[in-house]
C-alpha cells in the first residue's frame, strides 16, 4: 500500500459513513410514512406490524453498521494522525492533516497555508515520500 492509499482510507471510510447516514435517514422517513399510511388503512393489523418490524430491524442493522464504521474511522484517523506526526517538517504535517484528516480541498489548503497550488502539490509529493506506512497497513 502506498502512502497516498494509506492516507486516503479515512476519506473513503468517511464517505461510506455519510452514505450509511443518508440510508438510515431515508429508511426512517420511509418507516414514518409506512406507519402513518398503515394506521389509516382498515386492514389486517398483523401484516402491517410485520412490515413495520422488518423496516425497524433493517434500520437497526444499518445503525449497527454505522457505529462499527464510525469506530473504525476514529481508530484509523488516530493511526493516520500518529503516522503524520512522525514527520519532522511542520508544514508537511499541517498539509497532510488538512488533506487527509480534515478532507480539505487543495485550493483551500493553498490559501490557508499561503502558497500557490503548484507549491502545495510539490510539498505534498515530498511529504508523501517521507511517510512510512505502518506494517499492519501495508499489502
Amino acid at each position: 500500500m502506498t502512502a497516498k492509499e494509506y492516507l486516503n482510507q479515512a476519506h473513503r471510510l468517511d464517505m461510506r459513513i455519510q452514505n450509511l447516514n443518508e440510508q438510515i435517514e431515508s429508511m426512517n422517513a420511509l418507516a414514518t410514512k409506512v406507519t402513518s399510511t398503515v394506521s389509516d388503512m382498515p386492514r389486517s393489523a398483523t401484516r402491517n406490524i410485520h412490515s413495520t418490524e422488518d423496516i425497524i430491524v433493517n434500520i437497526m442493522e444499518f445503525q449497527d453498521e454505522l457505529k462499527e464504521a464510525m469506530n473504525k474511522l476514529v481508530n484509523l484517523k488516530r493511526d493516520i494522525w500518529n503516522t503524520i506526526s512522525k514527520l519532522d517538517n511542520d508544514e508537511y504535517r499541517v498539509l497532510l492533516e488538512k488533506r487527509y484528516l480534515s478532507s480539505e480541498r487543495w485550493e483551500e489548503i493553498a490559501v490557508e497555508m499561503g502558497y500557490s497550488i503548484d507549491h502545495i502539490f510539490r510539498m505534498h509529493r515530498e511529504a508523501l515520500d517521507l511517510i512510512k506506512v505502518p506494517k499492519h497497513n501495508s499489502k
